[in-house]
């Protein structure tokens, strides 16, 4: 079976070079090539020619395809569906901003959290992706635009941290000065609040951003919404969310999407800000994007800013996130396994 020199760090591979009887320096070469775009060896003319027929025969570089894209009407956003090596299809999201190119990647095919507002978990989790999947939507995308993505946030379909061990080599290799050389703090993590991967993250990269996807003012509507809550309670999280952003000094984002009905009240604003308190935090409020499966409706636009507003007079840093890619079914919660349009 062919190695897939993808899934490698530049150390891992290193090894593999000299497994194969050749120097550890062709290793960079290669690795550099990866993270230019090169599909193929055959692409690598600093190779001789030798060494080149050597890795078609036992080496392979896999990578995702697109399989459709669509552009939104503005113009800032498109969305890709990626086909992946067995058949499985994952989507990733490109937005426009004037500070230049975010791209929000998937770190699963599919997801087994089950959060009640969100499409992508509806079809429960296929698997997990390998560190190449999630590098190569940067490489597809940006090969797509002709233009350099310098952001990446890991908040496409799937539960980051339910992939842990995938997600820390794919945030190494795109750190990586001979990978995609994009800064630490030019990356964003989201969970849905696995208290134990938190502990480990604030460690293994203290100057990665994370967002907690938290969508309640408390324990009891949080578990009505996200089942992951019954397992990790509110307040255990609150608490490791505030160890996290004491240890390393970065402010955590606790993204708050707006539910009518829900969690939209003037006393949910009252008690979010209350919880939240003392902690280095920021909340980015959602107004709900349409997934009609899910039953729920969005939070008028008035009561969002009222609620913005009230957590603004409590003296909690908090935005309104601006709307990107609802028209093409690319925005919070809309993303799942389905074609471009649906």
């Amino acid at each position: 079976m062919k190695k897939n020199l993808k899934e490698m760090s530049l150390r891992a591979l290193e090894g593999y070079f000299e497994s194969i009887g050749e120097k550890r320096y062709r290793a960079v070469q290669v690795f550099r090539w990866m993270y230019k775009g090169a599909d193929s060896f055959d692409e690598m003319t600093d190779l001789s020619g030798e060494l080149r027929e050597k890795l078609n025969e036992s080496a392979e570089i896999s990578s995702v395809t697109i399989v459709e894209r669509v552009a939104s009407n503005a113009g800032d956003t498109r969305k890709y569906l990626f086909g992946l090596p067995d058949g499985n299809i994952i989507e990733g999201v490109l937005m426009k901003y004037k500070f230049g190119n975010s791209i929000c990647v998937s770190s699963q095919a599919g997801c087994r959290m089950g959060c009640i507002f969100c499409a992508s978990g509806m079809n429960g989790l296929s698997r997990n992706l390998s560190a190449g999947e999630m590098t190569d939507q940067i490489l597809k995308a940006q090969k797509d635009v002709k233009e350099k993505i310098s952001r990446v946030v890991v908040m496409g379909v799937g539960e980051p941290f339910d992939n842990y061990e995938n997600l820390s080599e794919f945030i190494r290799i795109i750190n990586d000065k001979n990978g995609l050389n994009i800064g630490m703090r030019n990356i964003t993590v989201s969970t849905c609040g696995l208290i134990p991967k938190i502990e480990s993250f604030s460690n293994d990269f203290p100057n990665i951003n994370l967002a907690v996807s938290l969508h309640a003012p408390n324990g009891a509507v949080r578990e009505a919404l996200m089942p992951v809550a019954k397992k990790y309670g509110y307040a255990d999280l609150i608490r490791a969310c505030g160890e996290c952003a004491s240890k390393t000094g970065r402010r955590i984002t606790f993204e708050y999407i707006l539910i009518d009905g829900k969690n939209d009240e003037k006393q949910h604003a009252d008690e979010l800000a209350e919880n939240l308190r003392g902690i280095l935090c920021h909340v980015n409020l959602i107004p709900m994007n349409s997934v009609k499966a899910a039953g729920l409706a969005p939070c008028g636009r008035d009561k969002a800013e009222q609620f913005m507003r009230r957590l603004d007079q409590k003296g909690i840093p908090v935005t309104m996130r601006r709307e990107l890619g609802n028209d093409i079914m690319a925005a919070c919660g809309q993303l799942r396994l389905t074609n471009a349009r649906s």
